[in-house]
């Protein structure tokens, strides 16, 4: 078995810890939203950000004067967190309440994607990774807002996954207490699209809106 970096390794609760490639891709798919953690000035940041996955690659996107997208393109190592809550544990004492959930954090160095053709792949990676088929309903970007937008590339080489699952875990003793405990699930509800205010009459849903949360992940 192929021994895993100490940086990525789980150490808390490491039993929780997954480093399979197709297992952490999945929570990844789930997922558009990560928090990237870099030094800028000597100073800790994160930042919010949506991300698309495409193959064993993270493409993150952003304006030219982005702060965040200026110094991860000095080539500074960076961290990249994802995390999906699936519910809230109740246990019966303070100390033990916790969370379900399924989270990715990678390690790395992000390159800058060069060329027209590249950037437009690149856009279109994260595009299909937040909502499929939408790229070929939309406009395309222009020679200008290529211009403005910086698109980077991680790879998914040092990534650990961790995930809980399942119901409290209370001290022996707390089980004989007449407390409540349990799970409050969460699940994802997608509600009916809204048109734009000035959307012009006559122009249909398209599938991409239609399908979306229905289909399940055709990437690799």
């Amino acid at each position: 078995m192929k021994k895993v970096p100490d940086k990525t390794r789980v150490k808390r609760v490491p039993q929780r810890g997954i480093y399979n490639k197709e297992d952490i891709y999945k929570i990844l798919d789930k997922e558009f939203v990560c928090h990237i953690g870099f030094i800028h000035n000597d100073i800790p940041v994160v930042i919010p950000t949506l991300y698309g996955r495409k193959d064993n690659d993270l493409y993150i996107h952003g304006s030219m004067a982005s702060r965040m997208m200026k110094t991860l393109n000095e080539g500074v190592e960076i961290s990249v967190a994802v995390t999906r809550v699936n519910g809230l544990i109740l246990a019966r004492s303070g100390f033990h309440h916790s969370a379900n959930y399924e989270s990715v954090v990678i390690f790395g160095k992000a390159t800058l994607i060069e060329g027209k053709a590249e950037n437009i792949a690149a856009l279109k990676a994260v595009s299909d990774h937040i909502i499929t088929g939408r790229w070929e309903e939309a406009r395309g970007p222009s020679d200008k807002e290529l211009k403005a937008t910086m698109v980077l590339k991680l790879p998914i080489e040092e990534a650990s996954a961790k995930v809980r699952t399942g119901g409290p875990k209370d001290d022996k003793a707390d089980y004989d207490l007449d407390i409540w405990a349990g799970v409050i699930p969460f699940t994802r509800t997608i509600e009916t699209p809204i048109p734009d205010e000035v959307l012009r009459d006559g122009i249909p849903v398209p599938n991409s809106v239609k399908n979306y949360g229905q289909e399940p992940s055709t990437k690799k």
